[in-house]
Order: C-alpha cells, then sequence, then structure tokens
C-alpha cells in the first residue's frame, strides 16, 4: 500500500528504507503511531511526533494519509480520529505538507482547518554523505 501512495504522490518507493525505518513506528508509540484504515483495510495513516519550544510541547506530523476508496468519506472519518488522538496525548499542533501541485489534497485539509504556513520547510539529507565537520567543540546539555 506504501508503493501505491508512493506512485500517486510522486516520491520515490525505496523498500530498503522503509525495512529500516517502519519497525520504529511499530514496535511502540515513542517516535509515532501507524494507523490502518477500515475493514478490511483500504489505507493507512503515520503520524510522528517532535518537540518545538515554539508550539510550546509535543507537535505531531501527519507523514502520510492515504485511502484506497476516496469516496466512502473514509479520509475525513480518519483524520478526525488522527486529531483527536494528538489531542488526547497533548499535542499542541498538528502538521502537514502536501505537494504544491495537490491543491485538491490541500482542500480537503483547509475543510478541516489546517491553514497554510508562512513557514518553508527545508531540508538536507544525513543518510547521503552529506557531512560536514562536527568538531565544533560544542556539546548537547543531555550528552
Amino acid at each position: 500500500m506504501i508503493k501505491e501512495f508512493c506512485a500517486i504522490d510522486e516520491h520515490d518507493y525505496d523498500e530498503q528504507r522503509l525495512r529500516r525505518s517502519l519497525p520504529a513506528l511499530l514496535d511502540g508509540d515513542d517516535y509515532g503511531v501507524v494507523w490502518l484504515l477500515g475493514e478490511p483495510v483500504d489505507g493507512y495513516a503515520v503520524v510522528t511526533w517532535g518537540y518545538s519550544l515554539e508550539s510550546g510541547g509535543v507537535e505531531a506530523l501527519i507523514d502520510e494519509i492515504y485511502v484506497r476508496s476516496r469516496e466512502a468519506g473514509l479520509g475525513s472519518k480518519v483524520l478526525t480520529a488522527i486529531l483527536g488522538d494528538c489531542r488526547a496525548r497533548g499535542c499542541k499542533i498538528v502538521f502537514l505538507e502536501t505537494e504544491a501541485r495537490n491543491a485538491r489534497v490541500r482542500r480537503f485539509y483547509e475543510r478541516a482547518g489546517f491553514r497554510v504556513d508562512d513557514s518553508i520547510w527545508m531540508s538536507l539529507s544525513l543518510d547521503n554523505g552529506n557531512e560536514q565537520n562536527s568538531d565544533t567543540g560544542m556539546r548537547t546539555r543531555n550528552g
């Protein structure tokens, strides 16, 4: 099902990366949760946790939601359940990102109350040899 999502959303599907990263989500809820949607399973959602001083505590990131049958209203039901779970866990804010070309999915999230932020996401992969000199003389408070 993840492969289907990647094809529709035009993401690279990397089975090895998935095999390395998915067990941490399935073994507990320290990093986030995986939802299986419908009976029989008709989709999935992945929600992960972060922490921010700016947000005032725990943040949630809806990393992926994929529903095969969009006509049944399952997406709206799932989003409502996810937001309720995030509230129950004490999350202060829920983030998500959409592809710039996907106006339809942005309208779906806007109907649920999400708004476009002024922030611009940036990323740097730390898995691909993108290393800089880390000998700065600094250390973390915890280590």
